[in-house]
């Protein structure tokens, strides 16, 4: 019998309503491990080119990694891969949670969804059964209220669910998966697929499947979890437990790295306000099942870590229920510093809204900056607003504005196409605001500060992301701690700051193939990495050969990471991208105002020959940015190189 996975894959034919279940070989598993490698196997293979993203031709994959379900940190996560209604190329989302655990345990180890649908429909999976059923009553309904009628109708307490919002049913551009009402396969707009299938649901239930559940070395696995939890006290990663992302908020302000008023400036003279210790002394709560404590922390299947927020809100017009979770780093700076907002509260709320209608936060806020920036510089109007001010600082409004989103309503029903499709729609300058690469809104992390970032982020196939590579500072800075392990994947000399050269584009490389290779083991990239994480590489690989009895190096493994961004790459070269659409918003190009990052700015002659670079060093074809022949041979996807031929 296989470790560690099931060897099953259930396709589901949403427009027959046929569901057909296919057992991979081990072969399988061992080039892909999961997660977005297996998911573009599918959507290479049997998705047309140039497919409608709302259409019925889309393919929608859900999946888990190798890993997922065993006891140990990090390792329930799952990842959702489909063409992008956003960006309008490959989409790729992951979300942690209990989630991923139960949908191994229920029997499956990848959902592959086609078709649309003719009325709203659930999958029901329990132990290894599997049904389509009607979601008519389900319907409109946000995610809390799903989970509870779903516990009620199926008679089981111990399901997970992962589902769409009413924002997922309208299609807004990025809307989001969620699970346990506060996880998010989040970036994307992976909800809004699932909306355009008529799919309010996958619910999974899996109790004889997690009793059976076997990995191959039990006894080293569970040596290798002890070790975890002895070290954590000590490690990089136990302040997340504490403060969660959100104590990122303080240290970006110190070096001019939190963005403030829509990517204009490094700093917010807010920030004190809306950090990690401040949520912790105000509006950090207690518990409302056994899965958190008594400081408001949530945890995932099997973690020691649980830096996942819980916050609550009793009085004042923000009151958040703590069944919706609390604000991540880059759900305060969007909401928070992008929009000038020093208001915690709002965001808190801003957060809830988004977890009970199912949109990503980062998305949502960085849309609602753009269009504050553009209305402060006068392309917008009240005229174009429904008479709305839309000004910095304004917490009433940005409020008001996601729910406008969620609904489709005014001024929102523009917004809830993202800030790109927004200023393409509007015209009149207002692109001169955007902060998108591939369309899809930069995340909270300065590529001003962290030049490889600039380079990701142009590049990356499903648009602007932090959590590709590994960001600069660990290769620049005086930590041993951090030299010892990136020293384990050949990165050892140590690179000045802000520097762009070969080196610096070497490492952007290297880390972002071990990030795409988590993102396809399906490990958590807070436990598992190069760098400050709980468990190094070496440990990452020992995981994986634990629980599936294989003798992967890490050669092999980061090969597998490699592989899924190959495969990415090509999806978007088969839909006619090519390296002229690897471009940076020009506001990056221009200095930043205040802090210690004043006047610093991205030098565009040094940012095109750093290009030059990743693409050398990548194998592509520097004119195209599209992967060779060569390199898909060499990894095994001379299948892909074919379907780009032809």
């Amino acid at each position: 019998m296989p470790y560690g996975y099931n060897g099953k894959i259930l396709h589901i034919n949403l427009t027959t309503g046929a569901l057909t279940v296919e057992q991979p070989p081990e072969s399988f598993y061992r080039q892909y491990m999961g997660g977005s490698a297996l998911n573009m196997h599918y959507l290479l293979q049997d998705m047309p080119p140039h497919a409608d993203p709302l259409g019925p031709d889309n393919i929608l994959a859900l999946s888990v990694g190798v890993a997922t379900g065993a006891a140990i940190s990090g390792q329930s996560r799952m990842t959702a891969t489909a063409k992008s209604p956003l960006t309008g190329v490959i989409g790729d989302a992951q979300s942690g949670g209990f989630f991923p655990a139960e949908m191994k345990f229920a029997g499956f180890d990848a959902f592959i969804i086609k078709g649309r649908s003719p009325r709203p429909v659930y999958l029901w999976v329990n132990d290894g059964r599997y049904e389509l059923r009607d979601a008519s009553r389900l319907w409109g309904k946000i995610t809390g209220e799903v989970e509870d009628l779903l516990k009620e109708e199926l008679g089981f307490n111990d399901i997970e669910v992962a589902q769409i919002g009413p924002a997922g049913e309208r299609e807004v551009r990025f809307a989001a998966i969620i699970n346990m009402s506060n996880r998010a396969n989040g970036r994307t707009g992976m909800g809004a697929v699932m909306g355009s299938k008529n799919l309010k649901a996958v619910v999974v239930r899996g109790k004889e499947g997690k009793k059976n559940f076997a990995v191959a070395d039990k006894e080293s696995l569970l040596n290798l979890a002890r070790h975890g939890a002895k070290i954590f006290p000590d490690s990089f990663a136990f302040s997340m437990g504490k403060y969660g992302t959100a104590e990122t908020v303080g240290a970006q302000q110190a070096v001019g790295g939190l963005p403030g008023l829509n990517f204009n400036s490094g700093v917010f003279e807010g920030w004190e306000a809306i950090d990690g210790p401040t949520m912790y002394d105000t509006i950090l709560r207690g518990a409302t099942d056994d899965r958190q404590d008594r400081r408001g922390r949530d945890t995932c299947y099997a973690c020691t870590i649980r830096c996942k927020r819980v916050v609550e809100i009793t009085t004042g017009p923000y009151r958040v229920d703590p069944r919706y979770g609390g604000p991540e780093y880059e759900t305060i700076s969007t909401f928070g510093s992008y929009c000038g907002i020093d208001n915690l509260p709002a965001i808190a709320y801003a957060n809830q809204l988004c977890n009970q209608y199912g949109m990503d936060t980062i998305s949502c806020g960085a849309t609602i900056a753009w269009a504050m920036e553009a209305f402060e510089a006068g392309k917008l109007t009240p005229a174009d607003t429904g008479g709305l001010e839309l000004t910095f600082g304004n917490a009433e409004v940005m409020v008001k504005l996601v729910k406008m989103i969620a609904a489709g309503e005014g001024f929102g029903k523009i917004l809830a196409m993202g800030s790109h499709a927004a200023a393409e729609t509007i015209g009149r300058g207002t692109d001169a605001y955007l902060i998108t690469s591939h369309r899809q809104e930069a995340p909270a992390h300065m590529p001003q500060l962290k030049p490889s970032l600039s380079v990701i982020y142009a590049t990356n196939p499903f648009g602007a992301d932090h959590q590709s590579s590994e960001h600069d500072p660990v290769y620049e800075g005086g930590f041993k701690y951090y030299q010892d392990r990136l020293a384990s994947i050949g990165l050892t000399e140590k690179q000045p700051k802000r520097s762009l050269g070969p080196e610096k584009i070497r490492f952007a490389r290297i880390t972002q193939h071990l990030y795409s290779l988590l993102d396809s083991a399906n490990l958590c990239q807070f436990v598992y990495g190069p760098a400050w994480q709980l468990y190094d590489v070496a440990q990452t690989r020992d995981t994986i050969n634990f629980v599936t009895g294989w003798d992967a190096t890490i050669k092999e493994s980061l090969q597998v990471g490699e592989r899924r961004l190959n495969m990415l790459r090509a999806f978007n070269a088969r839909e006619g991208v090519d390296r002229s659409q690897d471009t940076l918003p020009e506001k990056f190009f221009k200095p930043l105002r205040g802090g210690r990052s004043e006047g610093l700015k991205i030098d565009k002659a040094e940012f095109e020959a750093a290009l030059d670079d990743y693409y050398r060093q990548s194998d592509w074809d520097v004119e195209t940015g599209i992967p060779t022949r060569r390199k898909l041979d060499e990894l095994g996807l001379g299948w892909v190189a074919e379907l780009l031929e032809a």
